[in-house]
Protein backbone atom coordinates (compact mmCIF):
# COMPACT_ATOMS: atom_id res chain seq x y z
CA UNK A 1 0.00 0.00 0.00
CA UNK A 2 2.83 2.39 0.84
CA UNK A 3 4.24 2.29 -2.68
CA UNK A 4 1.02 3.74 -4.11
CA UNK A 5 1.30 6.88 -2.01
CA UNK A 6 2.96 9.77 -3.83
CA UNK A 7 2.24 12.47 -1.24
CA UNK A 8 1.40 11.33 2.31
CA UNK A 9 0.33 14.87 3.24
CA UNK A 10 -2.30 14.87 0.49
CA UNK A 11 -3.55 11.42 1.49
CA UNK A 12 -3.87 12.36 5.17
CA UNK A 13 -5.49 15.71 4.31
CA UNK A 14 -7.94 14.04 1.93
CA UNK A 15 -8.90 11.45 4.51
CA UNK A 16 -9.34 14.18 7.13
CA UNK A 17 -11.62 16.21 4.84
CA UNK A 18 -13.70 13.14 3.97
CA UNK A 19 -13.97 12.26 7.67
CA UNK A 20 -15.01 15.82 8.60
CA UNK A 21 -17.61 15.93 5.83
CA UNK A 22 -19.09 12.62 6.96
CA UNK A 23 -18.96 13.60 10.64
CA UNK A 24 -20.74 16.92 10.13
CA UNK A 25 -23.30 15.24 7.87
CA UNK A 26 -23.95 12.74 10.65
CA UNK A 27 -24.25 15.54 13.24
CA UNK A 28 -26.86 17.28 11.09
CA UNK A 29 -28.73 14.12 10.18
CA UNK A 30 -31.61 14.93 12.53
CA UNK A 31 -32.37 18.19 10.66
CA UNK A 32 -35.11 18.01 8.02
CA UNK A 33 -33.60 18.29 4.55
CA UNK A 34 -36.64 19.20 2.46
CA UNK A 35 -36.34 19.51 -1.32
CA UNK A 36 -34.41 21.78 -3.65
CA UNK A 37 -37.52 23.89 -4.25
CA UNK A 38 -38.37 24.11 -0.52
CA UNK A 39 -35.19 23.64 1.47
CA UNK A 40 -35.24 22.60 5.08
CA UNK A 41 -32.70 23.68 7.70
CA UNK A 42 -30.54 20.63 6.99
CA UNK A 43 -30.31 21.06 3.20
CA UNK A 44 -27.49 23.59 2.93
CA UNK A 45 -25.28 22.00 5.63
CA UNK A 46 -25.67 18.63 3.90
CA UNK A 47 -24.66 20.17 0.56
CA UNK A 48 -21.60 21.75 2.19
CA UNK A 49 -20.67 18.40 3.76
CA UNK A 50 -20.94 16.74 0.36
CA UNK A 51 -18.73 19.41 -1.22
CA UNK A 52 -16.18 19.03 1.59
CA UNK A 53 -16.09 15.25 1.18
CA UNK A 54 -15.80 15.57 -2.62
CA UNK A 55 -12.88 17.97 -2.28
CA UNK A 56 -11.33 15.54 0.20
CA UNK A 57 -11.65 12.75 -2.34
CA UNK A 58 -9.97 14.90 -4.99
CA UNK A 59 -7.09 15.73 -2.62
CA UNK A 60 -6.80 12.07 -1.64
CA UNK A 61 -6.63 10.92 -5.26
CA UNK A 62 -3.98 13.50 -6.12
CA UNK A 63 -1.82 12.08 -3.34
CA UNK A 64 -1.93 8.56 -4.76
CA UNK A 65 0.27 7.14 -7.50
CA UNK A 66 -1.55 4.80 -9.89
CA UNK A 67 1.44 3.24 -11.57
CA UNK A 68 4.66 4.83 -12.40
CA UNK A 69 7.57 5.78 -10.19
CA UNK A 70 8.04 2.81 -7.86
CA UNK A 71 11.33 4.15 -6.53
CA UNK A 72 10.06 7.34 -4.92
CA UNK A 73 12.26 9.18 -2.48
CA UNK A 74 11.81 7.89 1.08
CA UNK A 75 12.32 11.37 2.54
CA UNK A 76 9.23 12.60 0.69
CA UNK A 77 7.16 9.93 2.42
CA UNK A 78 7.72 11.37 5.89
CA UNK A 79 4.86 13.46 7.23
CA UNK A 80 6.07 16.44 9.21
CA UNK A 81 3.20 17.85 11.24
CA UNK A 82 3.74 21.49 12.29
CA UNK A 83 2.58 21.05 15.87
CA UNK A 84 3.32 24.63 16.93
CA UNK A 85 1.25 26.11 14.09
CA UNK A 86 -1.57 23.65 14.69
CA UNK A 87 -1.64 24.48 18.39
CA UNK A 88 -1.59 28.24 17.78
CA UNK A 89 -4.42 28.12 15.23
CA UNK A 90 -6.51 25.98 17.58
CA UNK A 91 -5.70 28.30 20.48
CA UNK A 92 -6.78 31.34 18.46
CA UNK A 93 -10.21 29.81 17.81
CA UNK A 94 -10.62 28.91 21.48
CA UNK A 95 -9.49 32.39 22.60
CA UNK A 96 -11.98 34.04 20.25
CA UNK A 97 -14.82 31.83 21.49
CA UNK A 98 -14.03 32.51 25.14
CA UNK A 99 -13.27 36.23 24.76
CA UNK A 100 -15.98 37.49 22.42
CA UNK A 101 -18.62 37.96 25.14
CA UNK A 102 -16.55 39.47 27.94
CA UNK A 103 -14.19 41.53 25.74
CA UNK A 104 -16.33 42.24 22.69
CA UNK A 105 -15.79 41.65 18.99
CA UNK A 106 -12.83 44.00 18.52
CA UNK A 107 -10.44 42.75 21.21
CA UNK A 108 -11.47 39.11 20.75
CA UNK A 109 -10.86 39.26 17.02
CA UNK A 110 -7.61 41.15 17.51
CA UNK A 111 -6.32 38.50 19.91
CA UNK A 112 -7.40 35.64 17.66
CA UNK A 113 -5.79 37.15 14.56
CA UNK A 114 -2.57 37.97 16.43
CA UNK A 115 -2.29 34.45 17.88
CA UNK A 116 -3.04 32.80 14.54
CA UNK A 117 -0.50 35.07 12.81
CA UNK A 118 2.10 33.79 15.27
CA UNK A 119 1.71 30.36 13.65
CA UNK A 120 3.54 31.63 10.56
CA UNK A 121 7.27 31.14 10.16
CA UNK A 122 7.50 34.76 8.96
CA UNK A 123 5.76 36.20 12.04
CA UNK A 124 6.86 39.50 13.52
CA UNK A 125 5.27 41.47 16.36
CA UNK A 126 4.76 44.51 14.15
CA UNK A 127 3.26 42.49 11.30
CA UNK A 128 0.95 40.60 13.65
CA UNK A 129 -0.27 43.80 15.29
CA UNK A 130 -0.90 45.46 11.92
CA UNK A 131 -2.76 42.39 10.66
CA UNK A 132 -4.90 42.29 13.81
CA UNK A 133 -5.74 46.00 13.54
CA UNK A 134 -6.67 45.70 9.86
CA UNK A 135 -8.92 42.69 10.53
CA UNK A 136 -10.66 44.43 13.44
CA UNK A 137 -11.29 47.49 11.27
CA UNK A 138 -12.53 45.27 8.44
CA UNK A 139 -14.90 43.38 10.78
CA UNK A 140 -16.23 46.67 12.14
CA UNK A 141 -16.79 48.04 8.62
CA UNK A 142 -18.47 44.89 7.30
CA UNK A 143 -20.48 43.56 10.24
CA UNK A 144 -21.39 46.66 12.21
CA UNK A 145 -21.50 49.47 9.64
CA UNK A 146 -22.19 47.53 6.45
CA UNK A 147 -24.63 44.86 7.67
CA UNK A 148 -25.88 46.71 10.74
CA UNK A 149 -25.46 43.74 13.08
CA UNK A 150 -25.83 44.59 16.77
CA UNK A 151 -22.37 43.34 17.77
CA UNK A 152 -20.62 45.22 20.58
CA UNK A 153 -17.05 46.18 19.72
CA UNK A 154 -16.22 46.37 23.45
CA UNK A 155 -17.61 43.94 25.98
CA UNK A 156 -18.57 44.47 29.63
CA UNK A 157 -15.04 43.80 30.89
CA UNK A 158 -13.82 46.81 28.93
CA UNK A 159 -16.75 49.14 29.70
CA UNK A 160 -18.84 48.26 26.65
CA UNK A 161 -22.56 47.62 26.27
Amino acid sequence: MGRFVRSPKDVVTGLLLIFLGAWFAWLGSDLPIGRAIRMGPGYFPLVLCGILAALGLIVLLTGLDFGGDAEADEDARQIAIPWQGLALITLSVVVFGLAVRPLGLGPAMGLAVFISAAASRRFSLKGGAIMAAVMVAFAWAVFIKGLGLPLPMLGPWLGGY
